[in-house]
């Protein structure tokens, strides 16, 4: 865990807000916050949860210290007796939420955060910000590995990403979303995303010649050598001095370089004639990566045209998810419990209809089917709801309530996992490797029409018959 104090990183309106509800005797009414967001970037027909582990330590250290309370009295519009109780803060709340590397889709609660309404209210900054930008980015690297049909895809991205924090969490949300590794050492040593790399275009440049440069790096080292071919020349000039270094090393080490690098010029022309080069030169085995500006739709162009390419680095269009570099999640108040502890329902209503919320304490199950081992659907229920696996269910377009389908033989899964009992965490966050295993077993779940770049298939979310009633009653109750 990294331990880092950032109560003090939100909008200045969560103070104004929780100083209100001091002052109204609001402050510990019990309220239920939902995170959600409405459409998958990129036009995609899914995304993939990260973030989730820096939550946790972000709610671990809430505190305020002698310093923000200085700062706030400064302020001038906040009383001596709030003032006190931001000094006494203890973190109280409930907290649910999709484990990181759940496949999730627009409208459901990914996150819910229940308790004393100022606590509640006051983690929204800190809940979106963590949990929309490492889900953007692993949303993105996802896309970018289905596209390299199985080849290595390494984050490349840290000098191009939005600030250090940028970096070294993209590059953690990166391996979630199917990374291999990443170029970003920092990530390595608190994360334990692997991180590699071997030499830049100036190390060539600081040398006499191309050759001398790539002897030079295979003397020192000899087991980790991958010549960047494209100082120069890539065909006329890296690629034979490549050649020429491997086979020294060959015969005078008995050890073989591991590949070559591309980072300009027509990748899929310059692999497919590099490949023929070394495959002539008796070096079939040493690889082809690319870099320079890649994305999905790049790479799985690039091997559509039969490009030799063995892996990929992607560096700006990953690490800032640039075609789309806003993940629209967004936190909204689903309920509020009355002095008996009975919980009320609210709602948000707009003229957007897309902007109308779900109400209720909510509770959401994915439905899979046994015969295949695909994901059936998801549905958003009540909270003491259940789904009897054993029983036909009858799912339905909450907008068109007519698309219905009864489903049978499925098995039913909670899709939320506890992380905080009345400010208590619950939860051990899994070891990095096991998310990003954990993402790939889940995005097998899925039908491949679901994933497709390109007009995806809509992944079915529905709402049960109970919390469809209760949002529709609210709804008829708002007319004016």
């Amino acid at each position: 865990m990294i331990k880092r104090n950032l109560t003090m990183l939100t909008d200045f309106y969560e103070f104004t807000m929780a100083h209100g509800y001091f002052e109204k005797n609001l402050s510990q009414r019990r309220a239920y916050f939902d995170m959600f967001f409405r459409r998958v970037p990129d036009g995609g027909g899914y995304a993939i949860m990260a973030g989730v582990e820096q939550l946790i330590d972000y709610l671990r250290n809430l505190h305020f210290t002698d310093e923000d309370i200085a700062y706030l009295r400064r302020c001038g519009c906040f009383s001596e007796d709030f003032l006190q109780y931001l000094r006494e803060f203890t973190f109280a709340c409930d907290v649910w939420a999709v484990p990181e590397g759940t496949p999730v889709f627009p409208g459901e609660p990914l996150l819910t955060v229940a308790g004393p309404m100022i606590q509640a209210q006051f983690v929204e900054t800190m809940v979106l910000l963590t949990i929309n930008h490492q889900t953007l980015i692993a949303t993105k690297a996802n896309r970018i590995t289905r596209a390299a049909q199985g080849r290595t895809v390494l984050e490349f991205g840290s000098r191009r990403a939005q600030g250090y924090d940028g970096a070294v969490y993209g590059a953690r949300a990166s391996y979630i979303g199917g990374c291999h590794g990443t170029a970003c050492v920092l990530a390595d040593r608190d994360y334990g995303v692997p991180a590699g790399g071997t030499m830049a275009h100036s190390w060539v440049q600081m040398f006499d010649s191309e050759y001398e440069a790539f002897k030079a790096y295979a003397d020192i080292y000899p087991d980790n050598c991958v010549f960047l071919v494209d100082t120069f020349n890539v065909l006329k000039s890296g690629v034979p001095n490549a050649i020429r270094v491997a086979k020294e090393m060959a015969a005078e080490k008995g050890i073989r370089p591991r590949g070559i690098r591309l980072d300009s010029g027509d990748i899929a022309y310059l692999s497919i004639e590099a490949r023929k080069m070394l495959d002539q030169a008796g070096f079939s085995d040493m690889t082809i990566m690319a870099s320079n500006s890649l994305d999905e739709y790049i790479v799985r162009d690039l091997l559509m045209q039969g490009a030799k390419v063995d892996s990929f680095g992607i560096g700006e269009r990953m690490i800032t998810s640039k075609s789309e570099p806003v993940f629209g999640g967004v936190y909204k108040l689903a309920a509020v419990e009355d002095s008996t502890g009975r919980i009320i329902p609210k709602i948000k209503v707009s003229e957007n209809v897309e902007k109308i919320t779900t109400p209720h304490f909510k509770q959401v199950y994915r439905l899979f089917d046994n015969r295949t081992g695909k994901a059936l659907g998801d549905v958003i229920t009540v909270h003491d709801e259940t789904i009897d696996p054993a029983q036909p269910y009858t799912l339905f377009d909450p907008i068109h309530t007519w698309k219905q389908r009864v489903v049978t033989d499925y098995t039913v899964r909670p899709l939320r996992v506890p992380l905080f009992k009345n400010g208590r965490c619950v939860y051990q966050s899994p070891a990095i490797d096991q998310i990003r295993s954990y993402c790939a077993a889940e995005m097998d779940t899925l039908w491949e029409q679901v994933k497709r770049f390109e007009n995806p298939q809509t992944y079915f979310v529905d709402l049960s018959k109970k919390l469809w009633d209760c949002k529709h009653d609210l709804l008829a109750a708002c007319r004016i």
